[in-house]
């Protein structure tokens, strides 16, 4: 039988893996410089953790502890690696002597995932490669959830990050923020990992829950600490994107863990101060002149969030920023999100039209949100057979559970 403190402490852990895992591990890359040295010194500690904790208490600072027990545990696989491979001899005197030297204070460790994503984010690296790395060793996304997002394969993700980790090791990437003038252009990458980040907690990619509010939290602070190295329009406007689309997260779900669509959310339960700071960013990134794609999907959020009432949404003024949109970085989901801007304007007809076309084209014919919005324009046209057979397309495809009930009571309601 499990003792009571046993459990107290399996489940402190659990919460404390939960937050502060990925930190964690981005301090014991600067420390140790190696990810799978860091990766394994980790789990080392966390072991560690479950058999002392129990006996000595809780640290009052259970991070730093960590991170201590961490890097210790990594210089004892160093030193037993050395006596069989006299090459290690200098890697483990160099973090002995980082350890001696005291280590990472708490603004250190808070700054260390912004140096790893910079790190991740390299130009040495190719684009694709910055992106899968940063998510699987910033965020500790699964390979499986990193290829969802990508919409390939988890051995294409796992590739890409064997092949990124090798760089990195090979070429003795630096472990910093790059200076002021090489932050341009590092700066597209670090934006894509962290939406990219932001949309796996806004909406989960799989599993039983609609959002991951860690993942989403997380993107803000570290859109929050990049806009403090480098308040550049596109940072300002990515952060105020994720603050005004976090503030429905309450709205979005039902109590029982359902779907509740934009037009049925209960906008009283919006968070109206990620509204209003957001609203402000978007207004501030706007007058630079200078601003790209982030700020205008963030101005496409401050118009919903503005609108009283799903009645009440400027659709003209929303479908003539998916056209600005579609104009600077045309992509299928950016036409398909503005077809669905033009059926609220103009009509299902219309809509339907052009998600046709997107369709006829062979583009996201394995997307299960392009078959659902078919599916309820053509629901909204009085054509059941094919908004039958549009939901049953998308429920093959969807993987997250909320979706999928959603999708199966809008059968249900066709029958």
């Amino acid at each position: 039988m499990t003792a009571p403190a046993d459990v107290h402490i399996r489940d402190l852990l659990a919460d404390v893996y939960r937050a502060e895992s990925r930190r964690i591990f981005a301090t014991l890359i600067r420390l140790l410089g190696d990810f799978d040295l860091a990766e394994e010194a980790l789990h080392d500690a966390f072991a560690s953790a479950a058999e002392q904790w129990g006996r000595t208490g809780v640290p009052d600072n259970p991070r730093a502890w960590l991170v201590s027990a961490g890097r210790f545990k990594a210089i004892d696989t160093i030193r037993r690696r050395s006596r069989f491979d006299a090459s290690l001899h200098e890697i483990a005197a160099r973090i002995e002597e980082l350890a001696s030297s005291g280590g990472a204070s708490d603004d250190d460790i808070e700054d260390d995932r912004l140096r790893l994503i910079f790190t991740c984010c390299h130009p040495a690296l190719a684009p694709d490669t910055q992106v899968a790395l940063t998510l699987r060793e910033v965020c500790g996304l699964k390979t499986e959830e990193i290829a969802a997002a990508f919409l390939t394969t988890p051995s294409t993700i796992a590739q890409r990050i064997v092949r990124g980790k090798a760089k990195i090791r090979d070429t003795n990437i630096p472990y910093q923020v790059p200076a002021i003038g090489e932050l341009a252009e590092r700066l597209d990458s670090v934006l894509a990992v962290i939406y990219l980040v932001f949309n796996e907690g806004y909406s989960a990619s799989s599993g039983e829950s609609l959002t991951r509010a860690d993942f989403s939290q997380e993107a803000i602070r570290l859109g929050r600490l990049l806009c403090e190295l480098l308040p550049d329009p596109e940072a300002l406007g990515l952060l105020a994107l994720m603050l005004l689309q976090e503030s429905r997260r309450t709205a979005r779900a039902s109590a029982e863990g359902d779907l509740v669509l934009l037009e049925d959310q209960d906008r009283s339960l919006w968070n109206r101060d990620h509204i209003a700071e957001g609203r402000s960013l978007v207004e501030r990134a706007l007058a630079s002149q200078q601003f790209g794609v982030y700020t205008i999907q963030a101005a496409i959020a401050a118009v919903h969030a503005d609108a009283p009432s799903a009645a009440k949404t400027d659709w003209s003024q929303i479908a003539a920023l998916y056209d600005l949109l579609a104009s600077a970085n045309s992509s299928p989901v950016v036409e398909l999100n503005r077809a669905v801007a033009v059926a609220m304007r103009d009509g299902p007809a219309a809509g339907l039209e052009l998600i046709d076309a997107i369709l006829a084209r062979g583009d996201l014919a394995d997307y299960h949100l392009a078959h659902a919005a078919r599916a309820d324009l053509c629901r909204r046209l009085g054509n059941a057979d094919q908004a039958r057979a549009s939901y049953e397309r998308a429920l093959t495809l969807a993987k997250q559970e909320p979706e999928r009930r959603f999708l199966v009571r809008r059968l249900r309601e066709m029958v």
